[in-house]
């Protein structure tokens, strides 16, 4: 936990905070902080800042720890330039991908259905109640930033490609699509320096079929690769945004 992040509702009038769970337990246990050390904190979707602990009470997992957040900087972070769509994946891959790529950045995340989707997936628990919010918000601790991602789930494919699509589409610089059997490669696609936002689409564990590629080709975006391995979708997503953000020279 690189910074510790709160929710805006956490915070009350006199700009304490008051802690009692795993971040309390970290700042207690792992930074081994004590009353009058300040840390680095910020609120999600909002300022980030320092925050002066005020009073440590009780010992163990009850422990509470009350500490004064002053804000530094804007009042609300940068959404990052690139949205990600992705072919729904295993709930334990999902877990790991949303962390990895909250740490990368991106600003939306798409979680959509494909040919080769396990239906089931959408049943999880993990996409219940938001609880998949927990690892959006481990990645924002490990980058050190505020801005979570917006995640929606489209369970079917044809009506995500053909009705909604068209509707952020003026959104973005360019639109591309991941697929394995394509031979040109980012770089070659949109060249360095690249500017604007950018919207990646990653297929599911088996990848996108032809029919996938032919819509998402149709609707303007452009086929690239990582070369003639096979990956698995949390390797090439990572894989991916990393090469997205070196080519825009960040």
């Amino acid at each position: 936990m690189n910074l510790l992040l709160f929710e805006a509702n956490e915070i009350k009038a006199d700009s304490t905070v008051c802690l009692q769970d795993r971040r309390s337990e970290h700042i207690i246990r792992t930074l081994g902080c004590k009353t009058g050390d300040s840390i680095r904190a910020g609120m999600i979707n909002g300022p980030e800042g320092t925050g002066e602990i005020l009073a440590i009470r009780g010992k163990g997992q009850n422990a509470e720890v009350i500490l004064c957040f002053s804000a530094q900087g804007e009042s609300e972070p940068e959404q990052p330039a690139i949205d990600l769509i992705l072919g729904m994946v295993r709930p334990i891959m999902l877990k790991r991908i949303l962390a990895q790529v909250t740490s990368l950045g991106v600003g939306r995340i798409f979680l959509i259905n494909g040919n080769r989707v396990e239906k089931s997936f959408f049943g999880a628990g993990l996409l219940k109640d938001e609880k998949y919010r927990t690892y959006l918000i481990e990645g924002l601790e490990q980058t050190k930033d505020t801005y979570l991602p917006q995640v929606s789930i489209h369970k079917r494919f044809k009506p995500f490609i053909e009705d909604f699509i068209p509707t952020v589409a003026g959104d973005y610089a360019r639109m591309l699509v991941a697929h394995p059997d394509c031979r040109a490669d980012l770089k070659e696609k949109v060249g360095n320096g690249i500017k604007g936002r950018s919207l990646l689409a990653v297929g599911p564990e088996g990848g996108w079929v032809d029919f996938e590629i032919e819509k998402f080709s149709k609707h303007s975006f452009v086929p690239v690769s990582l070369g003639s391995r096979i990956l698995r979708t949390d390797t090439a997503v990572v894989a991916l945004l990393a090469q997205l953000i070196l080519l825009r020279g960040k």
